[in-house]
C-alpha cells in the first residue's frame, strides 16, 4: 500500500523531492523490516526509478546502495552503467561489482569512470592492469596513489610508457620503494625524451644535440642505477636495454670505465648466450685469447673492440678498487690509459671512439674536482666564505 501511494505521488513531484523520498525508500529497502510483497513492491519501484529523468533521483539510488552487500543486484549494475556521476560512487565503493564489471568500466574510456574505479580499495592486479593498458593519465595517477592496488611490474612499465612525460606521474612512482631496475631505467629514459622534446620545442638547442646530452644523461644515470641494484636485477635491467634499444657498445663501454666489470659481464653473457661463468672466465683471463670471439658472439662493433680491450688490460694492470666514485663513476686513470693506447693505433675508423674518449676523460676529471672539493669542505679542510658565496649566487 505504501509503495503504491509513494508510485502514485512520484508522478507530480518535483525532482529534488524525488530524490529525498528516493533515498528514503532506499534506505527503508536496506533497514526496515517489510514484509515480502513490501519488499518486492519496493525493489520494483527502484527499478521503475532508474529511468527516471533526473539524475539526482538515480544519485539517491546510487548513494544508498553503494556500499551495501543487500542492495538489489540488478539496480547496482544499472547504476554502474549510467552517467558517470551517477554512477561513481557505485564504482568506487560497490561489492557486487566482479572483476570483469569493473574493466568494462575501465574500456569505456570516460575519466571519471575510470577515476572512480582506480580509488577503489583492494583493486585486484587485473583490474590494476586494464587502467594501465588504457586508462587515462588522472586514472592512473590515482592509481598509483592507491595504497591498496596490486600493481604488478608490467603495468608500472605500461604506465611508464603511456604516460611517463608527466611530471605528476613520475614524481609518484619515484616516490615507490617497489620499482625494479628496470622500470626505474624505462622512467629514466621517459625524462629523458621529455627533455629533449622540451629543450627542442623551445629551441635552446639543436635538436642533434639535445639529442646526445639527454642520450648520456640518460647513460650516466643508468649506469648508477646498474651499480646500485642488487645483482639479482642486473640481468632483468640488461634485457630491458636490450629490448628497448639502449643496450649498445657505448652504455656497455660507459659501464666498464666506470669499473663495472660485472655489467660488461651480464652484457655479453646476454648478447651473445653465453653462461655467465664461462664469460667471467674469459673477461678476467690475463692472456685474453678467448675475449675477442666473445665479443664478435655478442655482436658488438669491430671499430670498439680495441678500447675494451685496452681498458681492461688497464684495469688489470692498475685496478680501480681504491678509486672514489665506486663503480657508478668514470675512472680517469682508467680512461686515459686505454685512451693513450687507443691514440698509437692511426686507424681512421676508431676516430669517433677517440672522441668519446676524450669526452669520458673530460667528464671523469669534473667529477673527481666534485668529489675533491666535496671532501675538502666536509673535513673542514677549506672554508667557504658567505660574503664570496652570496656575491657568486
Amino acid at each position: 500500500m505504501i509503495v503504491r501511494q509513494f508510485l502514485h505521488w512520484l508522478r507530480t513531484a518535483p525532482s529534488g523531492t524525488r530524490a529525498e523520498a528516493t533515498g528514503a525508500l532506499a534506505r527503508a529497502y536496506l533497514y526496515s523490516d517489510l514484509s515480502d510483497s513490501d519488499r518486492i513492491a519496493a525493489e520494483g519501484a527502484m527499478t521503475m526509478l532508474l529511468d527516471d529523468p533526473s539524475p539526482l533521483v538515480r544519485r539517491a539510488l546510487a548513494d544508498v546502495f553503494a556500499a551495501s552487500e543487500a542492495a538489489p543486484p540488478n539496480i547496482v549494475h544499472a547504476l554502474a552503467s549510467d552517467q558517470p556521476d551517477v554512477a561513481g560512487p557505485v564504482l568506487y565503493r560497490s561489492p557486487l561489482l566482479l572483476d570483469a564489471d569493473l574493466v568494462e568500466a575501465v574500456a569505456s574510456g570516460d575519466v571519471e569512470r575510470q577515476a572512480a574505479v582506480a580509488m577503489r580499495a583492494l583493486l585486484p592486479c587485473s583490474v590494476a592492469a586494464a587502467i594501465a593498458e588504457v586508462g587515462s593519465a588522472e586514472a592512473c595517477l590515482l592509481l598509483l596513489e592507491n595504497s591498496h592496488a596490486e600493481l604488478v611490474p608490467f603495468s608500472l612499465d605500461r604506465i611508464i610508457e603511456r604516460h611517463g612525460h608527466l611530471a605528476a606521474i613520475r614524481d609518484v612512482l619515484l616516490q615507490r620503494l617497489d620499482l625494479t631496475a628496470s622500470t626505474r631505467q624505462a622512467l629514466v629514459q621517459k625524462l629523458s625524451r621529455t627533455l629533449a622534446e622540451f629543450v627542442t620545442a623551445r629551441e635552446w638547442l639543436e635538436p642533434e644535440r639535445a639529442e646526445r646530452v639527454t642520450r648520456e644523461a640518460c647513460e650516466r644515470a643508468t649506469v648508477v642505477l646498474a651499480a646500485d641494484s642488487p645483482g639479482s636485477e642486473v640481468r632483468p635491467l640488461i634485457r630491458h636495454l636490450c629490448e628497448s634499444g639502449q643496450l649498445n657498445a657505448g652504455l656497455i663501454l660507459r659501464s666498464l670505465l666506470s669499473g663495472n666489470v660485472s655489467f660488461l659481464e651480464e652484457s655479453l653473457a646476454e648478447l651473445a648466450q653465453v653462461p655467465l661463468s664461462r664469460v667471467a672466465g674469459i673477461v678476467h683471463d690475463r692472456k685474453g685469447a678467448s675475449f675477442r670471439a666473445l665479443y664478435e658472439k655478442a655482436g658488438l662493433p669491430p671499430s670498439t673492440f680495441l678500447v675494451f680491450r685496452e681498458a681492461l688490460e688497464a684495469m688489470r694492470e692498475d685496478g680501480f678498487v681504491m678509486e672514489p666514485g665506486g663503480a657508478s663513476r668514470l675512472k680517469r686513470r682508467i680512461i686515459e690509459r686505454a685512451l693513450s693506447r687507443c691514440e698509437s693505433d692511426a686507424a681512421d675508423e676508431i676516430e669517433p671512439l677517440l672522441t668519446l674518449l676524450r669526452r669520458f676523460a673530460a667528464e671523469a676529471a669534473r667529477d673527481e674536482a666534485r668529489l675533491f672539493c666535496d671532501e675538502l669542505v666536509a673535513t673542514g679542510r677549506i672554508t667557504v666564505d658567505p660574503e664570496w658565496h652570496a656575491e657568486a649566487a
